[in-house]
C-alpha cells in the first residue's frame, strides 16, 4: 500500500504517544546544551550553576504533586521510574513479597512484574477489570495478604482514556501501612490533578514528553519512608537512588513543562474534553463502532474505538494517507498483531480488539482538525469493510 501523503492539511492525533517540544521549553534548556555545560556533581561555578538549575526543577516537580523535594528522583523516562518502583520496592524486602497490579497497565510495569514472578522474586495478584477498564478497590481490598508490600494501579489508561478511582484506592490502603501504592500517572500529568497527599500514594511516575516536554527524561515521586532499593549503582546522585550524571537540560525541560501545566491546565482541559467530545460524537455516527473505556470517567484527550469489519492497522495506513496520524492501541506495541491486552482484560474480544482505534488530542488540536478527521474517517471504514473478506 502506498503511504505517500497527498493532502494539504496534516493532523497529529497521537498525543498519548507523544507531544511535540513546547517553544518555551527549549528556550528554557538551550543553555544547558552549551554555555552552561557543567556537571552538576562538580564543585567549581560551573557544577553549582547546573545544580541550582536541577534544584530548581526539582523544586517546581515537588510543587506540583505536593511533596518535599527529597522525595523527587529523576529518571530517564517513565519506563526507568516504573522498573525503579516495582523491582527496588520488591527488592527492599528480605523475603518473597506480594504484589498487586492491575492487569491494563503499560507493558513496562506488565513487564516488570511478571519478571519478578516468573524469577521468583515475587508472587503477584493480577486484579479484575470491568468492560471499562476500571479497578473496583474493594478487589484490591480482598487481595491483600499478610506478604502484600506493593499495589499498582495506573492513573490513566494509555489506550481506553480511562480513570482509576487512585484516591479512593488510596484511602483504602492508609489502613494498610505495610502496603505501598504505586500509580503510573504518565497520561494524568497534563489534565488532572496530581497532588500525591490527596491521591494517596508512596509512588508516582512521570515522563515529560508525555507534556510538551523532552524526550530521555523522567521522574520517580518515592514517599519518605518507602523502602525501596537503588536498581542503578555507580555515583550517589538523585539522593543516593538513580547513579549517573544528571540530565541537566532534560530535567531543566521537564522542570519548565510542569510550569506551563500549572499555568495554562485549566483551560487546557476544558478545551481538549470539548474538543474530544466533538470527536467522540462524530466517530459514533459510523455505524458499528463503540466507544471503549468509560464514557465519563476518562481522560480529556483520549478517544478510543472498537470499529467492527475493519482492522485497526489499515484504519490508521489509509488515515496516514490523507495525513492524519493516530493510533492503535499504545505506541509500544503498535505493528504487533497480538490482540491488545487491555481490551482482553476487558473482556473484549480478540477479532474486535483487531479494529482498535486510539485518537489523542493535545493543546494544539484545532477544531478544523477534528472537523477534518470526521470528514476522512467515515469512508476509509466504509472501504476497508467492502474489501474485507464475507
Amino acid at each position: 500500500m502506498n503511504c505517500a501523503i497527498t493532502n494539504t492539511m496534516k493532523v497529529y492525533l497521537d498525543y498519548a504517544a507523544t507531544s511535540p517540544l513546547d517553544p518555551q521549553v527549549l528556550e528554557a534548556m538551550l543553555p544547558y546544551f552549551k554555555e552552561k555545560f557543567g556537571n552538576a556533581s562538580s564543585i567549581h561555578s560551573w557544577g553549582q550553576e547546573a545544580r541550582e538549575a536541577v534544584d530548581e526543577a526539582r523544586e517546581t516537580a515537588a510543587n506540583f504533586l505536593n511533596c518535599g523535594t527529597q522525595e523527587i528522583i529523576f529518571t530517564s523516562c517513565a519506563t526507568e521510574s516504573n522498573n525503579l518502583a516495582l523491582k527496588g520496592v520488591t527488592e527492599s524486602t528480605g523475603k518473597v513479597p506480594h504484589l498487586i497490579v492491575s492487569p491494563i497497565e503499560h507493558h513496562c510495569v506488565l513487564d516488570a512484574a511478571k519478571h519478578l514472578e516468573e524469577t521468583g522474586a515475587a508472587e503477584v495478584t493480577w486484579l479484575p477489570v470491568d468492560q471499562y477498564g476500571l479497578v473496583d478497590p474493594g478487589d484490591v481490598e480482598k487481595s491483600i495478604k499478610e506478604n502484600t508490600i506493593l499495589a499498582s494501579v495506573m492513573f490513566v489508561n494509555n489506550e481506553v482514556g480511562t480513570v482509576e478511582p487512585i484516591a479512593e484506592i488510596g484511602r483504602m490502603l492508609k489502613k494498610e501501612p505495610k502496603v505501598y501504592f504505586h500509580t503510573d500517572a504518565v497520561q494524568a500529568i497534563q489534565y488532572l490533578d496530581c497532588d500525591v497527599q490527596e491521591l494517596g500514594v508512596d509512588l508516582l511516575s512521570m515522563s515529560a514528553h508525555k507534556f510538551y516536554g523532552p524526550k530521555g527524561v523522567g521522574a520517580l515521586y518515592i514517599k519518605k519512608g518507602t523502602s525501596i532499593t537503588r536498581q542503578q549503582d555507580g555515583g550517589g546522585q538523585e539522593h543516593g537512588m538513580r547513579a549517573g550524571t544528571e540530565n541537566v537540560a532534560g530535567i531543566v525541560g521537564l522542570g519548565r513543562a510542569i510550569e506551563l501545566v500549572v499555568n495554562s491546565q485549566s483551560q487546557t482541559v476544558n478545551r481538549v474534553r470539548n474538543l474530544r467530545d466533538r470527536l467522540i460524537g462524530g466517530v459514533l455516527q459510523i455505524p458499528d463502532v463503540k466507544l471503549t473505556g468509560h464514557s465519563e470517567k476518562r481522560a480529556p484527550h483520549i478517544a478510543s474505538f472498537m470499529v467492527a469489519g475493519a482492522e485497526g492497522e489499515s484504519i490508521l495506513l489509509m488515515l496516514n494517507e490523507e495525513g492524519i496520524a493516530g493510533s492503535s492501541g499504545s505506541a509500544c506495541t503498535s505493528g504487533i498483531l497480538e490482540p491488545s491486552h487491555v481490551l482482553t482484560a476487558m473482556g473484549i474480544s480478540p477479532e474486535l480488539s483487531h479494529g482498535s482505534l486510539r485518537l489523542s488530542l493535545g493543546k494544539q488540536t484545532t477544531e478544523d482538525e477534528i472537523d477534518y478527521v470526521l470528514e476522512k474517517l467515515p469512508p476509509i471504514i466504509e472501504g476497508l469493510r467492502k474489501m474485507a473478506p464475507k
